[in-house]
């Protein structure tokens, strides 16, 4: 069987990645606008207040670690009352040096490392509608070392580079992951993953996706009846078994029609269809274009489901 959790960010295949130092002198505030993509964010010494759109105001000490699978918007501060300066992320130019918050000159109250990844997948909303809107993790070292390599290396211009950002940033999202408390989490992958019965249905399904799954033969291999087995899933993982089986199916299909190196009957079998054209069927209802139109470069329209809904 397979790991949904490596699958999954593999086949988002992340690779540029742009970072920063950032550090801020009482008193100070930023308010960045929604961004979209995946940003990440460890406070490396002093505290700092995070506000993240939707969910409560959290106080971040020395070695927390925060991700946003989507990054809205939010606001960043120190500990004392100020009014927040705007950021709107796409119109301000990548910083090439550390940035700094509130009044230049003093020594920092606060030391942050901070930044946002690049999916080369266009599939990303797959993983993010799997995901909770903010991540925020407390002792857990090897984010920190993680962290503290991307920076190094993403400071030196040395043979390599790109490789070993890529995948020291692959290794940073499994590990983010991985580490939050999933049965605590709302549903989604996380959750999913957390729980025994259920995790064996999605360990089965990315281990054996030419199968021609049923809901009676995924609650048979999680040991559970049909019907206890389908509202089990539904609200621990937030889709119906069928619906996260297509999603997943047509994900793996648009990754393998981009490659355009493989017949429509060899991809449609890979996914577990019997033929070209149900295939096809099914592909065209669920992205929007029929499979040929897609490999010759209609990509760029999202699917109808909104990624994986």
């Amino acid at each position: 069987m397979s790991d949904p959790l490596a699958q999954i960010i593999t086949l988002m295949r992340p690779r540029a990645l742009f970072s920063k130092g950032i550090t801020g002198v009482e008193p100070w505030a930023v308010r960045y606008e929604a961004f979209g993509r995946p940003g990440f964010c460890v406070v490396m010494e002093g505290r700092c207040r995070l506000a993240v759109e939707g969910e409560d105001t959290v106080t971040l000490d020395a070695g927390d670690f925060v991700l946003l699978p989507a990054t809205p918007a939010f606001t960043m501060s120190g500990l004392l009352p100020a009014t927040p300066t705007l950021i709107v992320p796409d119109a301000a130019p990548a910083p090439t040096e550390e940035r700094r918050h509130g009044r230049h000159g003093d020594a920092p109250d606060v030391r942050l490392f901070g930044g946002h990844v690049v999916f080369e997948s266009p599939d990303a909303l797959l993983l993010v509608s799997l995901l909770p809107r903010m991540l925020h993790l407390r002792g857990v070292p090897q984010l920190s070392v993680l962290v503290r390599l991307i920076r190094d290396e993403a400071a030196h211009d040395r043979p390599g580079r790109e490789l070993v950002l890529t995948r020291l940033v692959d290794l940073l999202l499994i590990e983010a992951l991985r580490a939050m408390p999933g049965k605590d989490m709302p549903p989604g992958l996380l959750r999913g993953l957390a729980d025994l019965r259920i995790a064996h249905a999605l360990r089965q399904i990315h281990g054996d996706l030419e199968r021609h799954w049923t809901v009676a033969d995924l609650a048979r291999a999680a040991g559970m009846s049909r019907s206890a087995f389908f509202d089990r899933f539904t609200r621990i993982v937030g889709q119906r078994p069928m619906e996260y089986l297509l999603a997943w199916r047509m994900a793996v299909a648009r990754d393998l029609l981009r490659r355009r190196d493989l017949p429509l009957d060899e991809v449609a079998r890979r996914v577990g269809y019997g033929s070209a054209s149900t295939f096809s069927i099914a592909f065209s209802r669920h992205v929007g274009q029929p499979p040929g139109r897609y490999a010759r470069g209609g990509q760029s329209r999202s699917p109808s489901g909104g990624g994986a809904t």
